[in-house]
């Protein structure tokens, strides 16, 4: 999370593109408006970078309503509770093949367990998040980062720009 803290361009990064990418980041920036804790700050930077990387965040993130529990269907999933105000910090919880395996968390240390869980567990990241989790491995974690994908390394050489 300090090497989250470590990239504010991350942000003006991310709302620097066009089109369908730039409202969905437009909306994500929105949540920061409400709440603006470090922790709200995190959790948009990590949304944005999802969508920054053309990958949807419905693929690693699942709202929860208040009912809803059922996710045996998710191989790799956060499930995100909220308050009833949208300054309400979110709880959520990690799911791995349909079993929660975590609770009562927030947003960024539940993308850090997770990829310790990835690590712990020796799973493959899922292929509809391969760039998300290659930018938390070897950005935000600098584990094997010499090794990263041409992708990455540009996102790393402009976050360090």
């Amino acid at each position: 999370m300090a090497k989250l803290d470590q990239y504010p361009k991350i942000m003006s990064m991310a709302s620097s593109t066009g089109g369908a990418v730039k409202m969905k980041i437009q909306r994500i920036s929105n949540m920061l408006l409400e709440d603006n804790s470090v922790e709200r700050r995190r959790e948009v930077a990590i949304r944005c970078l999802v969508v920054y990387l053309r990958e949807k965040e419905e693929d690693l993130f699942k709202e929860s309503l208040d009912g809803e529990m059922d996710f045996t269907d998710d191989v790799i999933k956060i499930v995100v509770r909220r308050g009833a105000l949208m300054s309400d910090t979110a709880k959520t919880r990690v799911v791995i093949e349909g079993t929660e395996v975590l609770d009562d968390l927030d947003l960024p240390r539940a993308c850090a367990l997770l990829m310790g869980l990835i690590y712990a567990l020796n799973l493959s990241y899922p292929k509809e998040l391969i760039k998300t989790f290659e930018v938390f491995q070897k950005i935000l974690l600098e584990l094997d980062g010499l090794k990263a994908s041409p992708r990455v390394m540009s996102l790393k050489n402009r976050l360090l720009s």
